[in-house]
């Protein structure tokens, strides 16, 4: 017989470690095999030596997600314990950010209502709707660089944050950086009025969108306000290295080569790079090559890359959107035809 015991700061954490009437105690229980006695404010922990291990480890990742997020919720247990937790050992994940074999990805804590976005469905999960998004979906959790080049309302950078913070949650990544180019649409806007936030938050915004769509708006100030969300231009991100953390480079196609190869080799230890991009809507000035159609060609052979590549039939922002971006292929496809 092993035993271990952790000691609480206080009594108000046993209690929202173990729950109303110790249900989250006896579904630890349940699950590693192990006894826990609680006595004021110390866990004594009695197994055989693997039990009390897996308890322990239980009990520190509980731990750390109510001192991250001040309240430990029925989908923290099911994500560290599993949904069945009576009868299943802990989920142990091999792979980022999800066991192999499901589509699920992060539960809209702030709704539950079904929404035509990306992934959605009617319980607030996000999953893929397409073949081609799921491509996608198993080349984040297979490979730690991938390049997704695809059409507007593919779901590219939707399901790309969807899995950022799926893996912040199960503690793969301490931290999530979003990164976008500073490159207008065609048209200068000038000089924007305000501090530095307000004036790249206009070509932040979509990022903002996609984790405010996510995430119920107490969450994200938390996060960005301790730091474990960050949203940055793209040009703040030379010098930096990053351990630990997951990153999106959304709208790389408005990345030259040189910025494309900067943003890449900020990778550090135990981190993923999600590259997102639609090559049709480059916004650089002319004979720019953009670093999205050059990372791809350069880097695709490379082990541990994947390059996914979206089509018109993984659009599912509006039905109507996948026939304006099929009607102005055609065009452009007709303008290059060789005579």
């Amino acid at each position: 017989m092993t035993e271990s015991t952790v000691d609480l700061k206080h009594h108000d954490e046993a209690r929202a470690l173990f729950g109303l009437r110790d249900e989250n105690l006896r579904r630890l229980c349940a699950t590693t095999g192990a006894q826990v006695v609680l006595r004021g404010n110390q866990v004594r922990i009695l197994g055989n030596e693997a039990q009390v291990q897996q308890c322990t480890d239980m009990l520190t990742r509980w731990r750390r997600i109510l001192e991250q997020n001040q309240e430990l919720t029925s989908y923290d247990l099911d994500m560290t314990l599993g949904p069945d937790s009576e009868s299943k050992p802990m989920i142990r994940s091999e792979s980022l950010p999800g066991s192999a074999g499901t589509d699920s990805f992060w539960p809209n804590r702030a709704t539950q209502e079904m929404r035509a976005t990306a992934g959605r469905d009617r319980v607030g999960q996000i999953r893929p709707k397409t073949d081609g998004q799921k491509v996608y979906m198993d080349a984040i959790r297979r490979s730690e660089l991938v390049l997704c080049d695809g059409p507007a309302g593919s779901g590219k950078t939707y399901l790309a944050v969807a899995m950022a913070l799926e893996a912040l949650r199960a503690e793969h990544v301490r931290k999530i950086v979003l990164v976008r180019p500073a490159v207008e649409a065609g048209e200068k806007l000038g000089f924007l009025p305000g501090d530095m936030l307000a004036k790249v938050n206009p070509y932040l915004r979509p990022l903002l969108d996609a984790i405010n769509d996510m995430l119920d708006s107490e969450q994200v100030r938390r996060y960005m306000a301790n730091d474990v969300i960050e949203i940055v231009p793209l040009a703040f991100m030379r010098g930096r290295t990053l351990n630990d953390t997951f990153m999106i480079l959304d709208e790389a196609q408005n990345t030259t080569t040189t910025q494309m190869k900067m943003f890449l080799t900020r990778m550090g230890l135990n981190s993923r790079i999600v590259v997102t991009g639609d090559a049709t809507q480059i916004d650089l000035e002319k004979g720019v090559e953009s670093g999205l159609r050059d990372g791809i060609r350069r880097l695709s052979h490379i082990p541990g890359v994947a390059i996914v590549e979206l089509t018109g039939q993984d659009i599912v922002r509006h039905r109507l959107v996948r026939e304006i971006v099929s009607a102005y292929e055609s065009d452009t496809n007709q303008d290059v035809t060789p005579s």
